[in-house]
C-alpha cells in the first residue's frame, strides 16, 4: 500500500525531490518516466538512463539545423558508447556519464544502444520514409527497440521480446501521428511517402497544410489501434516485472483511439490518461 501511495503521489503531485537524472527524464519523456516508476527499484535508475539516452537520440534531428548536423549528433553518441565499451573515461555530459556507467557495469548492452542510434538515421533522410514497410521497420527499431532494451534490463527471459517490440512500436506509431502538426511547422514529416501518395499527398503538402493528412492519420490510427489491442490482449500473462517496459502502450491505445475518430490529442497528458496508466501499473496488467 505504501508503494502504491508513493507512485500515485509522484505521478500526480510531482512534489517529491528526485535525483537529477530522474528530473531530466521527467522533463524530456514524461510518458516513459511515469511508466518507469513501476520498475523494480534496483533497475529504476538504469531504466531512467536508457530513457534519457533515447530522448537524446529522439531530439537529434529536432535540435539540429540540418540533417548532416543530426547525423553528427547521432555519431557522437555511438562514439561515446564505443568508448565506454573500450573502457575509456566517460564524456562529460549529464546523460553520457550514467550511460557509460551502465555499459561498463554490464547493465545495458552497447550493441542495442548503437542500434537505437542507427535507427534514428531514418529521420534525417531528405526523401522521407519511403513505404509502409519501411515505416513499420522504423517503428520497430526505434520505439520497439527501446522497449526491448528496457525489457532485457528488467527480465532475462527472451520469449516476450517479440510481443514487447509490437507494444513499443504501437507507442511509436501514436507518437508519430500525434506529432504531424508539430513536425510540419518545422518542415519535417515522418509519414511514409507511398501511403501519402496514395491519397494524393506528399511531405511538402503536409508541411503546408497538416490537416490534409487527417484522413490518412485516421486510417493509420484505426489500423494501429487494432493491432495494439491484440498485442495488449496477448500481454495479459506477461510477468509483472516487464510492466515498466510496456506501460506506455496504455497511452498509445488512448491516443490512437482519439486519432482514429479525429479528436484532438493534447500535448500534455491529462488526468485521465495518467490515471489509466497508473491503474494498469497497480493492477499489474496492460
Amino acid at each position: 500500500m505504501a508503494e502504491r501511495q508513493r507512485l500515485s503521489h509522484d505521478a500526480f503531485a510531482g512534489e517529491h525531490p528526485l535525483p537529477s537524472l530522474a528530473e531530466h527524464v521527467r522533463a524530456r519523456d514524461p510518458d516513459r518516466f511515469l511508466a518507469a516508476l513501476f520498475a523494480p527499484a534496483p533497475h529504476r535508475e538504469t531504466l531512467f538512463t536508457l530513457i534519457a539516452y533515447n530522448a537524446e537520440l529522439a531530439r537529434a534531428r529536432a535540435a539540429a539545423s540540418n540533417p548532416l548536423a543530426a547525423l553528427i549528433r547521432l555519431q557522437w553518441w555511438r562514439d561515446a558508447i564505443e568508448e565506454a565499451r573500450a573502457g575509456k573515461p566517460p564524456r562529460r555530459h549529464e546523460v553520457a556519464e550514467p550511460l557509460h556507467a551502465a555499459i561498463t557495469a554490464g547493465a545495458l548492452d552497447a550493441d542495442s544502444l548503437i542500434a537505437l542510434a542507427d535507427a534514428r538515421e531514418a529521420e534525417t533522410e531528405a526523401d522521407g520514409i519511403p513505404s509502409a514497410a519501411a515505416f513499420a521497420g522504423y517503428l520497430r527499431a526505434t520505439a520497439g527497440g527501446l522497449a526491448i532494451a528496457a525489457a532485457r534490463l528488467l527480465v532475462a527471459d527472451p520469449a516476450w521480446l517479440p510481443l514487447i517490440e509490437r507494444l513499443g512500436a504501437g507507442y511509436g506509431l501514436a507518437g508519430v501521428l500525434r506529432s504531424v502538426p508539430h513536425l510540419a511547422r518545422a518542415g519535417r514529416c515522418l509519414l511514409p511517402v507511398e501511403p501519402l501518395a496514395a491519397v494524393g499527398l506528399n511531405c511538402e503538402a503536409v508541411w503546408a497544410a497538416p490537416d490534409t493528412a487527417a484522413p490518412l492519420i485516421r486510417a493509420m490510427a484505426e489500423e494501429g489501434g487494432a493491432r495494439l489491442a491484440e498485442a495488449r490482449a496477448e500481454a495479459r500473462a506477461m510477468p509483472r516485472a516487464l510492466l515498466a517496459a510496456t506501460l506506455p502502450a496504455v497511452f498509445a491505445s488512448r491516443d490512437l483511439a482519439r486519432l482514429a475518430r479525429g479528436a484532438a490529442t493534447p500535448d500534455a497528458r491529462g488526468l485521465l490518461d495518467r490515471a489509466a496508466l497508473i491503474t494498469a501499473g497497480l493492477r499489474g496488467r496492460l
